[in-house]
């Protein structure tokens, strides 16, 4: 992957972030938030990056077949590009649940 697509990805990235926190921001409470509150926010934010990544792959998949179909709109570069993308939040997202599951292993041997 040469370093305009890297380049593409970590805006991508950093723009769902900001994006991310606003969406906080706009859901700030007046008093502070429980445990449960922040869980919930937590959860519905996995499942929104799940579900962004899920999307990818259902993109690439659909570009993929029309290109096999030969489709007139189907170019072999923008297939690879999406391929690619898929690929890289698939990954990224496999190694976010590696951390959680290392955290929570991590929490779960604490002495109490």
């Amino acid at each position: 992957m040469d370093k305009v697509d890297t380049q593409s990805l970590m805006l991508q990235m950093r723009a769902l972030s900001a994006q991310a926190q606003n969406r906080a921001e706009d859901n700030v409470p007046a008093v502070s938030e429980t445990g449960e509150a922040k869980a919930n926010g937590f959860a519905s934010l996995l499942k929104q990056s799940m579900e962004a990544v899920n999307a990818e792959q259902v993109k690439s998949k659909e570009m993929k077949e029309a290109f096999e179909r030969g489709d007139e709109g189907a170019d072999l570069t923008e297939v690879m590009l999406q391929a690619q993308k898929a690929s890289l939040s698939f990954q990224a997202m496999t190694q976010v649940r590696n951390k959680l599951v290392e955290a929570y292993k991590d929490v779960m041997n604490m002495p109490i």
